[in-house]
């Protein structure tokens, strides 16, 4: 398994939105991320600065390179971009973090 980590940013004033949407994740999408060899996968707010962070583990033959092209997370992608920093294929700017530390 792999570990990874990766920073998104919120608009202003979508917190409850971006909340709520998350808590009735569609079940076909979460279907696919586990497929793709997703897990325990949480997104945090530091409500600071609207950033959120991400924390996923991978399996060692995840296909997650592959979501992009798949047509319910671009769907998703569309029903997110009102709330967030989005790239112009609407999927959201994502900044990969290093590993700097970890312990068991």
């Amino acid at each position: 398994m792999k570990r990874n980590a990766f920073i998104m940013h919120l608009k202003p004033g979508n917190e409850a939105e971006y909340k709520r949407r998350h808590d009735e994740i569609w079940p076909e999408l979460e279907d696919i991320l586990r497929s793709a060899g997703i897990s325990n996968y949480s997104i945090y707010l530091d409500r600071n600065t609207n950033t959120l962070f991400a924390f996923q583990m991978l399996t060692d033959d995840a296909t997650d390179n592959e979501l992009p092209a798949n047509s319910v997370v671009r769907k998703w992608w569309d029903f997110m971009k009102d709330l967030m920093e989005t790239n112009p294929d609407n999927s959201p700017v994502c900044d990969p973090l290093i590993e700097v530390f970890h312990m068991d």
